[in-house]
C-alpha cells in the first residue's frame, strides 16, 4: 500500500505547486509593495503641486484672504507663519495631525488676520521668494466631520512684506489604499484558479513524462516473473533521461543473461568433465571390490589426481569470477619467478628443448603464486601442442613487462584465437582428455592476466607454432636508498 504522496508524479505536483504559490505569493507582495509605494508617490506630489502652487501665489503678493482654498475636501490646506500662528485654513477643515509643527496639530475656527493684511492687495515693494525644498510627512485630517489618511507636502515662502511662511497642503490616501485593497483582493480571488491551473498541468505532464517509466518496470514485473532474461523493455523515442534508462536496463538485462547463460555452461560442463573421471575412478573401485588382484593403482592415483586438479582448477575460477583476493598484492620480480618456474619443472616425458630469454629487474605488482600460475600454464600448453622446442621470453616494452611463450607446433586458427581462452574449449587437435585436459588452463590463465590488470593474446611464433603474449603493467622503480 502506498503512502499519500509516495509517488513522483504527486510529489512533483504538490512540489511545483507550492513552488507557484511561494513564487506567486512573493510577487504578489512586491507588486503590491510597489503598487502602495508609487501611489504614495503620486499623492506626494500631489500635495506638492497644491503647496507650491498657493506659496508662489504668497510669495507674489496674493492676501491670504484672497486665496481660493475652498476646494480642498481632497487637498487640505493650512498655512503657518513663523510664529506659529495659522493665517489661513481651507475651509471646513477641523483638525489636522502630521504637519510638521505642534503648535499647529488643532485648527482654530478664525484664521489670524494681522493688522495691516488688507494692504497687501494693493501694491508691493519686491517680489517674495518660495524655497525648493519640500517636506514629505504622513497624517490624519478631520473635514466635514470625516477624519481619513493623507500624506502632506510643507514648503517654505516669503510674502513681499518679508513674512516667513510655511504652506502645509496634502492628500488623500483613500483613493490609493482603495486601488491596493482592489488589487489585493483581484490577487486573492486569482490565486486558487492559478495553482489549480498549474496542479493539473503538472500532472498530466509529470503522467506523460512517466508513462515510459511505468512501462518499463511493467516489463521488468513480467521478466522476473516468468525468468525470461532474453526479453528487453521498451525505449522510447523521447531521446531524454528515460530513454537512457531503458538502454542501461537493457544493456544490464543482457549482461545478466549473458552471466547466466555462462554460469549454466559452465555448471554443465563442470558435470561432465567430473563425470569421466568419477566413473573412472567408480569402475575401478568396483573391479577391486570383486577382483582385489586386478586393481591397478597407478591408474587409480592418475583418475584422483586428475579430479583432484579439476576441482582446485573450478574452485579457482569460482573465485576470479567473485572477485576474490587472495592477498595484498605485492611486488613481483618477474625475472626471479621466470627461473624458479623452469628450474623446479620436471622433465617431461617428451624430448623438448626450452629456450629462455629473462630480462633483469623487471618487477610487478599482484600475487606470486597466481602470476606463477599463468607462466606453468602457459608452459603447459606450450609443451603439450611444440614439436622439439619452447621459448620464454621476458623483457620491457615501455611501462609494462611482456611475457612471450611459443612453440613449433601447429599453432591456433585465426578463428579459433579468441576462442581457445573460453572455458571448457579444446580444439580438434586438442581433443583427448589425456592429453588435452579439461580446457581450463588458458581460461584460468586470461582471468588471472585480467585480475592484474594486464592482456593476454595470441598469435604466430616465428618457428611456426602459437605465441602467447602477456602484458603486465610494471611498477616504478624505486630509487637507491642513501649511506
Amino acid at each position: 500500500m502506498r503512502r499519500p504522496f509516495s509517488s513522483v508524479r504527486a510529489r512533483a505536483t504538490v512540489g511545483a505547486t507550492a513552488v507557484v504559490a511561494v513564487a506567486l505569493a512573493a510577487a504578489g507582495l512586491v507588486v503590491v509593495s510597489l503598487l502602495r509605494a508609487n501611489l504614495a508617490g503620486h499623492a506626494d506630489l500631489r500635495a506638492e503641486m497644491t503647496a507650491r502652487q498657493i506659496a508662489v501665489k504668497l510669495a507674489t503678493g496674493t492676501p491670504y484672504r484672497r486665496l481660493d482654498l475652498d476646494d480642498t475636501e481632497e487637498r487640505p490646506v493650512q498655512i503657518v507663519d513663523s510664529a506659529g500662528r495659522v493665517r489661513a485654513v481651507s475651509e471646513d477643515l477641523q483638525a489636522i495631525s502630521g504637519s510638521g509643527d505642534p503648535a499647529t496639530m488643532l485648527v482654530p475656527r478664525t484664521a489670524v488676520l494681522l493688522p495691516g493684511d488688507d494692504d497687501l492687495d494693493e501694491e508691493v515693494p519686491r517680489p517674495g521668494r518660495v524655497s525648493e525644498g519640500v517636506r514629505h510627512a504622513a497624517g490624519r485630517a478631520t473635514v466635514y466631520g470625516r477624519t481619513a489618511q493623507y500624506r502632506f507636502a510643507a514648503v517654505e515662502a516669503t510674502t513681499p512684506a518679508g513674512e516667513a511662511v510655511t504652506v502645509y497642503a496634502g492628500a488623500a490616501l483613500s483613493t490609493s489604499r482603495d486601488a491596493v485593497a482592489v488589487v489585493g483582493r483581484a490577487m486573492l480571488a486569482g490565486l486558487p484558479p492559478l495553482l489549480g491551473v498549474v496542479a493539473g498541468v503538472t500532472w498530466l505532464v509529470t503522467r506523460r513524462a512517466l508513462r515510459p517509466v511505468a512501462a518499463i518496470r511493467g516489463e521488468l514485473v513480467e521478466i522476473t516473473a516468468s525468468g525470461d532474461l532474453a526479453r528487453r523493455v521498451p525505449v522510447p523515442r523521447s531521446w531524454d533521461e528515460v530513454a537512457e534508462l531503458a538502454g542501461t536496463t537493457n544493456q544490464t538485462l543482457a549482461a545478466l543473461e549473458r552471466s547466466v547463460t555462462r554460469q549454466r555452461g559452465f555448471v554443465a560442463d563442470a558435470a561432465h568433465e567430473l563425470r569421466t573421471p568419477i566413473a573412472s575412478l567408480r569402475t575401478q573401485l568396483e573391479v577391486a571390490a570383486a577382483h582385489p588382484r586386478l586393481l591397478d593403482v597407478a591408474e587409480l592415483t592418475h583418475d584422483v589426481v586428475r579430479l583432484q586438479h579439476l576441482a582446485a582448477d573450478l574452485l579457482l575460477l569460482a573465485r576470479l569470477d567473485a572477485g576474490d583476493e587472495p592477498a595484498p598484492p605485492e611486488p613481483v620480480d618477474m625475472a626471479e619467478l621466470v627461473r624458479d618456474e623452469l628450474r623446479r619443472r620436471p622433465a617431461g616425458a617428451r624430448d623438448l628443448a626450452i629456450e629462455a630469454d629473462v630480462a633483469d629487474a623487471l618487477r610487478v605488482r599482484g600475487s606470486r603464486v597466481r602470476l606463477a600460475r599463468v607462466l606453468s600454464n602457459l608452459l603447459d600448453n606450450a609443451e603439450r601442442h611444440a614439436a622439439a622446442r619452447v621459448r620464454v621470453r621476458l623483457g620491457p616494452q615501455g611501462n609494462a613487462a611482456v611475457l612471450r611463450v611459443s612453440d613449433d607446433g601447429a599453432g591456433v586458427p585465426p578463428d579459433d584465437r579468441e576462442r581457445i581462452f573460453e572455458r571448457f574449449v579444446r580444439l580438434d587437435e586438442a581433443r583427448s582428455r589425456d592429453d588435452g585436459g579439461a580446457g581450463l588452463g588458458l581460461a584460468i590463465t586470461h582471468d588471472l592476466v585480467r585480475a592484474h590488470g594486464g592482456r593476454i593474446t595470441v598469435g604466430d611464433a616465428p618457428e611456426g607454432g602459437a605465441l602467447f603474449e602477456v602484458r603486465l603493467p610494471t611498477m616504478h622503480p624505486r630509487p637507491p636508498a642513501g649511506p
